[in-house]
């Protein structure tokens, strides 16, 4: 969904102007000028962007207007050398969407109908959002030559040989926020996953006195050192209840929240909060140091879990049109053969307003038939309702 200038300072332009819908043009206008040998390449580029697209509806994180994203250039010599960096890159948006987010994902294959214009394969993550909707979280693009012939890139190569250039192209943005938000999140606020959290540990002090206050300051601030190299944030706000702090941690999603009062100090503990699960416990002091970095790691890892669990639990082995059709009311990835016809693919979206997710690798060949047209088909591919 692209923005196009028509008009400039009242007269009609020349040439229409699409605003900012990626990079490729800019970066093969480069390549252009850079590249002339196979000492030339590999050529590598990350960057941060903004992009522009006109989305008719718009959804915060999902899709806007104008939004940030990360996006990687690649030129190389070879088919073999392109397709390994498509493929690194994708395992770097699987690992980081798993291990980093806690979201577990589907890697496939686009299908022709929804891979990136003037890609040779199109591969993605996809999540599966708390509302049985998919959401796709990254893609990496293998581009074959197109561009390079486009752009006319050539380089010669050590046989002296002009060829054109292979080339790659990756992406993910700030939909991953969206993405994070649906997945954990709950009625009380954000959940973030501790290897994400800036300051995975919030204590706040519950005192009436100076006396106390001296003192469990004193014990948070050990807390924070003995601890180190976990970040620990203080609130020691005054003018604010204990129990408003409760509240707004949780708002923010914060891992783990330590109480402590004078009760506690008198006892040697503090009690340790999960926002995962709510549940509190009470530790000793000096088990602390052991305790917390233990407990982020059994809470990234509950997350995990918990999502892999509705994942599985809403995951749907179809072969039956009208079983399709109604449990894509109810939500929730579908796998399903499809005879690799874009007709059915086509008529499936309209029909049902599904696509065709990816072909997941973990898609093994398994002879059936089409959910559509009941024509032969090689394997089952993963179907959802999306944003």
């Amino acid at each position: 969904e692209l923005a196009v200038v028509t008009h400039g300072g009242g007269e009609k332009l020349e040439e229409p102007l699409v605003v900012r819908p990626t990079s490729e043009t800019m970066i093969w206008h480069m390549y252009k000028k850079w590249i002339s040998s196979y000492r030339d390449l590999p050529l590598l580029y990350n960057q941060w962007a903004n992009v522009v697209r006109w989305e008719r509806r718009t959804r915060l994180f999902l899709r806007t207007t104008e939004f940030l994203w990360q996006e990687g250039h690649t030129a190389h010599a070879t088919e073999k050398e392109a397709r390994e960096e498509a493929m690194r890159m994708l395992e770097v948006y699987r690992s980081f969407a798993e291990e980093v987010l806690s979201i577990p994902v589907i890697t496939g294959t686009k299908s022709g109908a929804e891979k990136f214009a003037g890609a040779i394969d199109t591969y993605s993550i996809e999540g599966l959002m708390h509302d049985g909707k998919a959401l796709q979280m990254g893609t990496s693009h293998y581009l074959g030559e197109n561009f390079s012939k486009a752009f006319d890139v050539k380089f010669q190569d050590r046989d002296g040989e002009l060829k054109w250039v292979h080339a790659t192209s990756w992406g993910a943005s700030t939909r991953l926020i969206g993405a994070l938000i649906m997945v954990h999140s709950d009625d009380q606020g954000l959940v973030i996953p501790p290897r994400l959290a800036k300051r995975p540990i919030v204590i706040v002090p519950i005192w009436k006195s100076d006396e106390d206050k001296i003192a469990i300051r004193a014990a948070a601030e050990a807390i924070i050192n003995d601890v180190a190299p976990l970040q620990v944030h203080l609130d020691d706000r005054e003018e604010l209840t204990p129990g408003f702090k409760f509240n707004e941690w949780e708002l923010k999603g914060i891992p783990i929240r330590i109480e402590m009062g004078p009760r506690d100090l008198k006892a040697g503990t503090a009690v340790v909060v999960r926002r995962d699960t709510g549940e509190k416990t009470s530790l000793p002091l000096t088990s602390l140091k052991t305790a917390l970095p233990a407990l982020l790691d059994t809470i990234q890892r509950h997350l995990y879990e918990r999502a892999l669990k509705r994942l599985h639990e809403n995951t749907h082995i179809i072969d039956d049109k009208e079983a399709f059709a109604s449990q894509l009311e109810l939500g929730g990835f579908i796998l399903a053969h499809w005879c690799e016809k874009a007709s059915c693919e086509a008529a499936i979206s309209t029909e049902t307003k599904a696509t065709i997710r990816n072909i997941p690798f973990s898609s093994k060949d398994e002879v059936g038939n089409c959910i559509h047209c009941g024509s032969p088909s090689p394997r089952r591919v993963l179907f959802a309702r999306a944003y």
